[in-house]
């Protein structure tokens, strides 16, 4: 809240380089900021009295909007990317999926390895354990298992995220 937006009846006032200036009405305070050429900004509504600053509004929100874009800039945003297997893939194509998973890995993203059974394949859960576990110990390097391989329905799935970057 600004200027006349204040509606506390006395506020402790700071002035523009920090100092303390005291306690006076909202009014007082608002023509001391009016007359200096700046605005009345109230910093914390909590305290008894509510404390506010005089000070350049505009510069202030310029200057804070500036933080914020350069702390969203240096924020790492992680994607979660999919693989899909099959309880009877082959020994390249295995490879070739372990090798996606790991560059998705190196650029920092987590991977999740959906294994999709159909139809007389949820009868054969043990040869899906082993390639998810074979899946694991390939990427082992790269990541690590975030989420352990559980069966939802006919989907077994796990997670794998990346090892921390030195």
């Amino acid at each position: 809240m600004i200027n006349e937006e204040i509606k506390a009846k006395e506020v402790r006032v700071v002035g523009v380089e920090g100092e303390a200036i005291g306690i006076m009405s909202s009014d007082d305070a608002l023509k001391l900021a009016y007359d200096k050429g700046y605005d009345l900004v109230l910093m914390a509504p909590q305290a008894q009295p509510p404390v506010c600053r005089i000070m350049d509004y505009g510069k202030y929100r310029f200057e804070r909007d500036k933080k914020e874009k350069e702390a969203k800039k240096k924020q790492q945003v992680v994607e979660l990317k999919e693989i899909q297997l099959s309880c009877r893939i082959d020994t390249h194509d295995f490879e070739t999926k372990a090798r996606h998973a790991q560059k998705f890995l190196e650029s920092g993203n987590k991977v999740r390895v959906v294994m999709r059974f159909k139809g007389r394949e949820m009868s054969h859960m043990a040869i899906g354990q082993e390639i998810m576990q074979k899946f694991e110990d390939s990427c082992s390097e790269y990541g690590s298992v975030d989420k352990a391989p559980v069966l939802d329905g006919r989907l077994l799935s796990m997670v794998i995220s990346p090892l921390k970057q030195k």
